[in-house]
């Protein structure tokens, strides 16, 4: 039986991931920061990954009217049919790395240290992208070239050494190429339907035969709790971005970065 401790944690990683995952700052990074202070360990930080699907369904139900529209209109709308095929070209990087490549990332990367740096260095990039003046070209994802949408894919591939953000790469690489704030960041929301699910299928395919009954009662506890908690921050983020940038999440990212260097030296 899962004991009440085991379940607590894998709550609180759970809110974690639901809550970082959509906005600049690492949801991975800091899971495997939270994880390390809490004393949290799955198969292969399998846990972490799977749960990932109730924050993928966050989006699909925010989304839902959206993407459906687009489905409809797929057969008949050229517009509908170059975006599709433009988050498909998007997601063609990590879909190539992450397959031949994930096993060595999350044995040579998944380090708290590494992600403390990278926190930190990231925060670093978002300050500075926030004050410059960037010429904007693209205010709306449907807008997006096909070339565009290929480039902002290669950036997503950054987001692979923990701490980077899967979320923050694409966002810096879509406003480097033109597109204002709240465009870029909805167009990573639409690219991490495809990132995440492949990255939850590949995971499960992987480790399912490495997780007991109590690791799938876990990871069941943790999709709906990361549901719950991505589903608020894709409804108000959009808006918290187009209105303020990504000075909060800067600063947080840097914040925590340093926290987490300051735990590790004192604590281990």
């Amino acid at each position: 039986m899962m004991d009440a401790m085991s379940i607590v944690k894998a709550v609180v990683l759970a809110v974690v991931e639901g809550a970082t995952e959509f906005i600049p700052v690492s949801s991975t990074g800091h899971q495997l920061l939270v994880g390390h202070f809490i004393g949290f360990q799955s198969p292969n930080n399998t846990f972490e990954v799977l749960i990932q699907l109730g924050a993928i369904l966050a989006i699909l139900a925010v989304y839902f009217r959206r993407l459906l529209g687009i489905a409809v209109a797929f057969p008949s709308d050229p517009n509908a049919r170059r975006f599709v095929l433009g988050i498909l070209l998007a997601f063609l990087p990590a879909a190539i790395i992450g397959g031949l490549f994930s096993k060595y990332i999350k044995f040579y990367l998944f380090n708290p240290w590494i992600v403390c740096a990278t926190l930190v260095a990231g925060g670093l990039v978002l300050l500075v992208l926030d004050e410059t003046d960037l010429e904007v070209k693209k205010r709306d994802v449907f807008d997006f070239t096909l070339p565009m949408d290929f480039r902002i894919g290669l950036f997503q591939c950054i987001a692979m050494i923990p701490g980077v953000s899967r979320s923050g790469a694409t966002i810096v690489g879509a406003m480097l190429m033109g597109a204002d704030k709240r465009s870029a960041t909805e167009f990573s929301f639409y690219l991490a339907i495809p990132t995440m699910a492949g990255a939850f299928a590949k995971d499960l395919l992987d480790n399912y035969k490495n997780l007991s009954q109590d690791d799938f009662g876990l990871i069941a506890i943790g999709f709906v709790v990361a549901f719950l908690s991505a589903f608020v921050v894709v409804r108000t983020v959009l808006d918290y971005v187009s209105s303020h940038g990504f000075r909060l999440f800067a600063w947080w990212r840097i914040i925590v970065g340093s926290l987490g260097f300051a735990g590790l030296i004192l604590f281990g």
